[in-house]
């Protein structure tokens, strides 16, 4: 990772984002969704989305047909769509008692999963005949709020990590609006609500997870600070890595080996999978600033020590990037299984988006 670039979207935390072409859709942790586009080197605002009544907790863009779906803690999801040159919402019947907490579209785009602090998973879907988005509910012991998603490949499986220490594969086929799904390495029958795998104590919350390109792989961040992966072509094995850092708030899969993390510690961190227990740290893909601080004097030392109780002009600032927690991790650019472009936002209100390239020694 050698280049990357910084854009500041205001004072406030960002919560979540999502991107299309040169365009990014933003939620300024409130109830409205930004879309902004690239223009030179500015981002300039040219919509704004606000049906939601709660903070917005979700948003992703179905690139193919153009959809933005948005999930809040009002309780509520939106499919936006564009016309006539405004977003025009549309709501889903998602009928959960609590929060939303996050959403992602299935690859083929036909349906999105959404999770919630109600214990389960709406698979929502369109129908038709009555013009609506539907919704089937997932419940399979789940024990707590449900925090991430992430789809397989196959556009069936989807893998749910949880505030209740667990990580989860189920099956989210709706027999009404597609084929039936052939065997994958997680298992052969596949009914909807079928869970595959149920790994138990991940070493507290599950704050994200995500299939690797082929989908024979899932990793996940836990609250411990460990990364880890199962890998179903080798017996399901799960390989943990309990790191010196802050925990991870965020995980993405950049090709099939290569997996880049963020969080509390403000920059991403590389790490490679290479097969059971070869699960490890690579670098972090930030370059510090250097200090700009000068030497100072005796005399000057113990005044700033005087008038503001520390010899520190400026020791809040952080020597990265981002000057606070990073929030989540999106593709760019690039396909899953080759990343070439890939951004992160955080509470600082900030934007970065990252080069990541990869030698044959991973050493990016």
């Amino acid at each position: 990772c050698r280049n990357m670039s910084l854009y500041s979207f205001g004072l406030e935390p960002l919560s979540c984002h999502a991107w299309n072409k040169d365009q990014i859709a933003i939620s300024p942790n409130n109830n409205d969704v930004h879309i902004y586009q690239k223009k030179g080197k500015e981002w300039v605002k040219i919509h704004e989305l606000t049906e939601h009544s709660g903070r917005i907790t979700g948003i992703d863009w179905a690139p193919e047909s153009n959809r933005i779906v948005t999930c809040a803690s009002d309780r509520n999801a939106y499919v936006w769509t564009l016309k006539d040159g405004l977003w025009k919402p549309t709501l889903v019947l998602v009928r959960i008692n609590r929060a939303a907490t996050c959403v992602k579209w299935s690859p083929l785009e036909n349906k999105f999963a959404l999770g919630s602090g109600a214990k389960l998973i709406s698979v929502c879907y369109f129908e038709k005949e009555n013009d609506w988005w539907l919704s089937k509910h997932i419940k399979k012991s789940i024990c707590s709020t449900v925090l991430n998603l992430d789809w397989h490949p196959n556009n069936v499986l989807l893998a749910a990590g949880s505030a209740d220490f667990h990580c989860r594969i189920f099956s989210a086929y709706i027999k009404d609006i597609e084929e039936k799904p052939g065997p994958t390495a997680w298992g052969a029958k596949m009914p909807f609500g079928e869970m595959l795998l149920e790994k138990r104590d991940c070493g507290g919350w599950v704050h994200d997870v995500c299939f690797s390109p082929s989908g024979d792989r899932l990793a996940w961040v836990s609250h411990n600070s460990s990364i880890s992966v199962v890998d179903a072509a080798q017996g399901k094995e799960v390989t943990r890595l309990n790191t010196v850092y802050l925990p991870l708030l965020s995980v993405l899969y950049v090709n099939e080996t290569e997996i880049v993390g963020a969080g509390h510690d403000c920059y991403p961190y590389q790490f490679s999978y290479a097969g059971p227990d070869k699960l490890q740290f690579v670098k972090k893909l930030d370059i510090p600033k250097q200090s700009s601080k000068s030497s100072v004097s005796a005399m000057q030392h113990f005044r700033k020590l005087d008038k503001k109780a520390t010899a520190e002009e400026d020791d809040n600032e952080l020597f990265t990037l981002h000057q606070n927690s990073i929030t989540q991790l999106c593709i760019v650019e690039g396909e899953k299984a080759k990343v070439n472009k890939f951004s992160s936002v955080g509470l600082d209100g900030a934007m970065v988006v990252w080069d990541f390239k990869v030698s044959s020694a991973s050493t990016g």
